[in-house]
């Protein structure tokens, strides 16, 4: 399979209404570019950091890629900044790695698990990375807990507070 087209361009970041989210406008058609209206799933490179996102319309007048906050602390940029961008479809599988400790705790409580593969990949990595990114055993112990709470419950994101 050839590698995906490159899509190179600098633009501004903007900022999403009433939350601290920036987004970036993808300045082609998407139809005509990727042949489909829709989500389109790609790895982006902001300032040359890499993030897998995907392209959506969700009302917008064209097709955006949000910037979360992690890769506006990354890049060191924010909402009015300029940014380069390098967008390109994103082809291959994606995957998050489940920690043992986790994927025996979805052994014992399947509905989490289920819940937990009905995901999209951006919040099953949300969810691993809380868990990986606790200092202390007791910690991760805890967060591991509340991740099962919360997927029996629907929630789709973890919360750390």
């Amino acid at each position: 399979m050839p590698d995906p087209k490159e899509y190179r361009f600098e633009t501004t970041i903007l900022k999403q209404d009433k939350i601290d989210a920036g987004f970036i406008e993808f300045p082609f058609d998407v139809l005509q570019e990727f042949g489909k209206k829709g989500q389109v799933k790609v790895k982006a490179y902001f300032d040359g950091f890499e993030y897998r996102g995907s392209l959506v319309k969700m009302g917008h007048h064209c097709h955006i890629i949000g910037l979360n906050k992690k890769v506006r602390e990354a890049i060191g940029k924010s909402h009015g900044d300029r940014v380069e961008v390098v967008i390109m479809e994103d082809l291959d599988e994606r995957t998050v790695s489940i920690p043992d400790d986790l994927a025996k705790e979805f052994s014992a409580n399947p509905d989490a698990a289920n819940a937990f593969e009905k995901l999209s990949f951006s919040h099953r990595k949300e969810y691993v990375e809380w868990i990986n990114s606790a200092k202390r055993p007791e910690t991760r112990s805890t967060r591991i807990g509340r991740s099962i709470e919360m997927l029996i419950a629907g929630n789709k994101e973890p919360h750390s507070k």
